[in-house]
C-alpha cells in the first residue's frame, strides 16, 4: 500500500490530475503553476484517491491560504481523512482570524489541539508526519529547516490503506476569492524528506463551517 510520500504534485501543467484528484468537488483548478481552490460560502477542495497510508509517511506542502475579503471566518483545511467522518488529522488555517488549528479529530473534535497564531512567513511551509507511533505537526519557512509545533500518539486509523487527502477552503461571508498549495511532496534541496515506506480555538468545520473557540 503506498505511503502517502507516494502522492505527489507540483501543480505545473495547469491540468487536474483525474487520477490523483478523483474525489474533488467544488470546480478546483491549477492557475500559475499551484493547485487554486475556491473559498466561498461554499465547499471546494483536491480530495485524492482513498489508496493512501499515514503509517510511516507525510504530506508536505508550501500553503497560501486565503485572504479574509471581509470574513469572519475564511480557511484553508490541509487534512488526511479517514474512512469515517470527522476522524482526520492536519491543519486548518483560517487568516480572518489569524490562527491556525492543529487536529487530530475524532467526530469534528479534538480537545488536545494546539491553536498558535498563523504565521505567513515561519508556517509557510507544513508537514504532517507519521513515524514510530506518533504524529508530528511541522511547520518551516523555507521547506528546508522544520519546527514541531505538536506531537501526539498516532490514532490507530493511521496504517489504514484507504486514506485520502484533502485541500479545502471555505468562507462564511465576504468576497469570494481562493487559497493555494504548491510543491505537494515535491522535495526542495535539504528540504523534504522521504517516507520509511516510500523510498482554530479553531473550531472545524464538518463540511462546516469554523470560528475560533474550542475543538
Amino acid at each position: 500500500m503506498p505511503g502517502f510520500g507516494m502522492l505527489q504534485d507540483g501543480f505545473d501543467d495547469g491540468v487536474v490530475d483525474p487520477v490523483l484528484w478523483s474525489q474533488s468537488y467544488g470546480d478546483p483548478v491549477e492557475a500559475g503553476g499551484r493547485a487554486r481552490v475556491p473559498c466561498t460560502t461554499g465547499f471546494a477542495g483536491f480530495r485524492s484517491a482513498s489508496v493512501y497510508s499515514l503509517s510511516w509517511s507525510q504530506v508536505a506542502l508550501r500553503a497560501y491560504p486565503p485572504e479574509p475579503g471581509g470574513a469572519s471566518t475564511a480557511a484553508l483545511s490541509l487534512l488526511v481523512l479517514s474512512d469515517v467522518g470527522g476522524t482526520d488529522a492536519g491543519f486548518l488555517i483560517d487568516r480572518a482570524q489569524s490562527a491556525m488549528g492543529l487536529y487530530s479529530r475524532v467526530g469534528y473534535a479534538d480537545g488536545g489541539a494546539l491553536f498558535p497564531a498563523y504565521d505567513p512567513v515561519a508556517h509557510a511551509w507544513l508537514r504532517l508526519r507519521e513515524a514510530g507511533g506518533s504524529l508530528f505537526w511541522e511547520a518551516s519557512p523555507d521547506g528546508s529547516a522544520w519546527t514541531v509545533l505538536r506531537t501526539a500518539v498516532s490514532p490507530a486509523w493511521v496504517s489504514q490503506s484507504n486514506l485520502s487527502w484533502l485541500m479545502e477552503s471555505h468562507r462564511d461571508s465576504g468576497t469570494d476569492n481562493f487559497g493555494e498549495v504548491d510543491n505537494l511532496n515535491i522535495s526542495r534541496a535539504g528540504g523534504l524528506s522521504a517516507s520509511a515506506r516510500t523510498v482554530a480555538g479553531l473550531s472545524s468545520y464538518a463540511r462546516v463551517g469554523s470560528t475560533l473557540s474550542g475543538g
